[in-house]
């Protein structure tokens, strides 16, 4: 096969742009590119975006940095330019990463973060991660070196490097002034750069601005179920998420629970969407056994206990104490179907996974990824992985990202076997040099 490059054009370089192209002269050309560039072009540069990314990483000389794919972009009088694009799939000098599925870590700890990070394409925090995992917490925040937010994110985003893209999640979504949100953003723009920041907006569903202090005091209990919501209110993530979007911001639009979620996320025009998994399986599991403890006795006091088990995951409020016992086994069954529980499709808690994979396929949003997110326990990862081999979601393979707590993904890179050839292979080398 004919290996052909920028170098084999034997271009005249734009004045003043020698250093920069001198980066990219091995950059490969395909057959088609190389016969149309001979016809059209005479001189090769550099554009101005990918000069502000050279500089803005401090890149060493000969380089480009990861987290950006090479393009080709004609201009006229016959000058070809080549332009930095962020893209995470690609790892320095414009290479793709080793797979299509990226990974991600769910941290805000420079410690655990440092060891994955030439591993990990994105990381994702949120206030729980940041103030309650880390700073708050002696064991991991050693010596309190770290006193703020900002202070722990500019040292992630020291230990990540150019090729990681970053999202922080909103203090307070809830915020009315919007100025105020967007200060907020841009002093993570300024801190990360343009190329590397997200920022995190949830979905807000039936928390308003007005009620969200119900769950700061009390007993921390919202008086509205899910699906009493106002339209203005249940609808403040996705016009967030839109009025960053056009403010220049990349979004990953969070708290995604349901498949039913899924489409009108997307018009938000999101980065990422998101796939969590953790809770909802553990609350599918629970409900699935009531449900079936309650149809071999046919006991009310299971109903009862269903009941309760719902006003503590918030999908009933404490006014619905006096619900119905056949409402309540017939919410159960219906949650259980709408998810496939029992069936292929969801018994291992990836049907919201597999739905917004299918919608994905079929959306106009070519840059926008899905983050699988929350997971815990032996089985998710490698029913993850599993999911990714199925012939369906092979193509969809390049949009996930899996991201989960460092040590979480750790644990699958060992076996009971990796311990025993390691004890045959010790064994065989001790004492010798």
């Amino acid at each position: 096969m004919l290996n052909v490059t920028l170098d084999s054009l034997g271009l005249e370089t734009v004045r003043g742009d020698e250093s920069f192209v001198s980066r990219v002269q091995d950059m490969p050309v395909s057959k088609e590119e190389f016969f149309d560039l001979t016809k059209m072009a005479k001189y090769i540069g550099v554009t101005e975006q990918f000069k502000d990314v050279i500089n803005t990483f401090h890149t060493p000389d000969g380089e480009t940095p990861a987290g950006f794919k090479r393009e080709l972009v004609m201009e006229k009088d016959g000058v070809v330019k080549v332009d930095l694009v962020r893209d995470i799939s690609y790892d320095k000098n414009g290479i793709l990463r080793p797979t299509n599925v990226l990974f991600s870590a769910d941290s805000a700890n420079p410690y655990e973060v440092e060891p994955i990070s030439p591993l990990i394409s994105n990381l994702t925090c949120n206030p729980g991660i940041i103030y309650d995992l880390f700073i708050n917490n002696p064991k991991a925040n050693v010596g309190n070196k770290y006193k703020n937010r900002d202070e722990v994110m500019a040292e992630i985003g020291r230990v990540l490097g150019p090729g990681c893209d970053i999202s922080v999640e909103l203090n307070n979504p809830f915020e009315q002034d919007f100025n105020k949100i967007l200060e907020e953003a841009e002093k993570f723009r300024e801190m990360f750069s343009k190329y590397r920041v997200v920022i995190k907006v949830p979905h807000t569903g039936a928390v308003t601005p007005q009620n969200v202090t119900q769950l700061l005091s009390g007993n921390k209990k919202l008086d509205k179920r899910p699906d009493q919501v106002g339209t203005e209110d249940a609808l403040r993530g996705h016009n967030l998420a839109l009025k960053l979007h056009e403010h220049g911001f990349r979004v990953n639009f969070t708290l995604m629970f349901e498949p039913f979620q899924t489409m009108l996320a997307m018009q938000a025009r999101p980065y990422f969407i998101n796939t969590f998994l953790r809770h909802r399986l553990l609350q599918s599991q629970n409900i699935k056994k009531y449900v079936d403890m309650y149809e071999v006795s046919k006991d009310n006091k299971i109903l009862e206990t269903l009941k309760d088990y719902f006003i503590s995951c918030d999908y009933y409020t404490e006014a619905d104490r006096d619900m119905a016992l056949g409402d309540v086994l017939a919410f159960g069954k219906d949650l259980l179907k709408y998810r496939h529980f029992e069936d292929e499709q969801g018994q291992d808690g990836l049907d919201g996974m597999r739905h917004n994979l299918r919608v994905l396929k079929n959306s106009n949003l070519k840059d926008t990824r899905l983050i699988v997110c929350s997971m815990e326990g032996p089985y998710n990862y490698p029913d993850i992985d599993k999911l990714l081999t199925e012939p369906e979601f092979q193509d969809m393979n390049h949009k996930v990202v899996i991201t989960a707590e460092p040590n979480y993904l750790a644990r699958f890179t060992s076996t009971n076997q990796v311990i025993s050839y390691q004890r045959r292979f010790m064994n065989a080398a001790n004492g010798q040099s």
